[in-house]
């Protein structure tokens, strides 16, 4: 019976895989619609209150867009752990073709 060959190359494991698109592009919705909706909070007690908190109130609302975009478009970090996966290779000049003769 013949030995099975040994794998030297590195195989990918599942849980080093990223999260999908679909799945992060809908966390960041989640945050955006909850952000609005403390954002109309903020409005609304703007409008019922009075003396400074509805101050701070209406500073919350004016902000908390700018603050909503950022966090919204704010991309997950995908990093495996393990530092760079990047590993460069020695570069090897490229020679010119020789010259074919004139028919």
């Amino acid at each position: 019976m013949k030995p099975t060959p040994v794998r030297r190359e590195q195989v990918a494991l599942i849980t080093n895989a990223p999260e999908p698109a679909s799945a992060e592009q809908g966390s960041r919705e989640k945050r955006y619609a909850i952000s609005m909706a403390i954002r109309t909070i903020c409005f609304v007690g703007a409008v019922v209150t009075e003396g400074w908190l509805r101050w701070t109130l209406v500073v919350g609302a004016v902000v908390l867009p700018y603050v909503s975009v950022v966090l919204a478009n704010a991309g997950v970090r995908r990093t495996t752990g393990k530092g760079d996966s990047f590993v460069p290779m020695e570069a090897t000049p490229i020679e010119a073709p020789a010259p074919r003769d004139a028919l």
